[in-house]
């Protein structure tokens, strides 16, 4: 009686899991709503693992612009990739551009699509009334997606009627080098949706690991408090930003110090995503303000892409 209990239960959970499978969307075809370095990213390796896709962005020259650069960074993987065969390396930039299209109408290219990937502004929302729009014209089964690092996925969705074919996306840049995407279910994205996203995200190539929309999801959520943390212990006099950047190269053999991450990321990026978590719990102590933080943004100086934050830059 165990063995036929035993066996019945394996076949039923063998059967479930089947159907589950069944169920999920294999994503094949993938439009990209922002044509800028993560937009273009996201373009970038959907079109080389087999995806066709759709960059779709404001202007001509901004999706002009993001074609030369997907192109050169396609170039220069291809050189890596085709070391010893130039003409394999010509013909996979080729074929990943020929699966690349553009345009400026969103509305219009998302009817057929399997999936939406925004990649826009983060603002809020600036990013809810593209996704309430876009919603009156993709198909029922079309999953969206948002690639936000700052803002609630959970907010996003209800701007939408599809709550449960809802989630985050969160690539790292640079999006063709980093092999990690967080995916953040909501309480009401749906199994399906969710198993769905994982496959696409190993379909490119990716390494993706499952968060809960909280604030951060996990690696901005370990690492922002971190960097901050950084700024108060200089700004309390008990190291300077020197000593702290070589402590954690040497003792913890992490590649940049706090202080040159920051300059790297940019001091305005940094602000905004704490700026954002103290609006939606004041009271934790993680998430507070940092003096020399504010007063660098204020003057300007957002870190390397402005010349100067923390350091100078030439």
């Amino acid at each position: 009686m165990a063995f036929v209990t035993r066996q019945f239960v394996r076949s039923m959970s063998s059967s479930s899991t089947a159907t589950a499978s069944a169920k999920k969307i294999l994503v094949k075809h993938v439009t990209v709503i922002g044509g800028g370095l993560m937009g273009a990213g996201i373009a970038q390796v959907a079109a080389a693992t087999g995806h066709t896709v759709v960059l779709v962005d404001q202007t001509e020259d901004i999706l002009a612009k993001s074609r030369k650069g997907i192109e050169e960074s396609l170039r220069r993987v291809a050189k890596k990739k085709f070391a010893e065969n130039p003409k394999g390396a010509d013909e996979f930039v080729a074929k990943t551009l020929s699966s690349i299209s553009t345009s400026t109408d969103a509305a219009s290219v998302v009817h057929s699509t399997h999936l939406v990937v925004e990649a826009i502004v983060e603002n809020l929302q600036v990013k809810n009334e593209l996704f309430k729009r876009l919603d009156k014209f993709a198909a029922e089964h079309t999953i969206f997606a948002s690639n936000t690092s700052s803002l609630q996925i959970t907010s996003l969705a209800n701007s939408t009627t599809r709550q449960d074919r809802f989630a985050g996306l969160h690539f790292f840049n640079p999006v063709p080098l980093m092999k990690l995407v967080e995916v953040i279910k909501t309480p009401m994205t749906s199994q399906k949706t969710f198993e769905s996203l994982l496959d696409f995200s190993r379909a490119l190539g990716k390494d993706p690991v499952a968060c809960k929309d909280t604030p951060g999801f996990i690696v901005n959520r370990l690492l922002v408090p971190y960097l901050m943390e950084a700024v108060r212990l200089c700004e309390r006099g008990d190291a300077s930003k020197e000593d702290i950047d070589t402590a954690m190269k040497l003792g913890a053999g992490y590649p940049m110090g706090p202080f040159e991450l920051l300059d790297y990321v940019g001091l305005d990026t940094t602000k905004f995503i704490l700026d954002g978590w103290h609006e939606m719990d004041s009271k934790n102590p993680l998430f507070q303000p940092c003096p020399s933080l504010n007063k660098l943004v204020a003057e300007k100086k957002f870190g390397k892409k402005s010349g100067e934050g923390f350091y100078k830059y030439k």
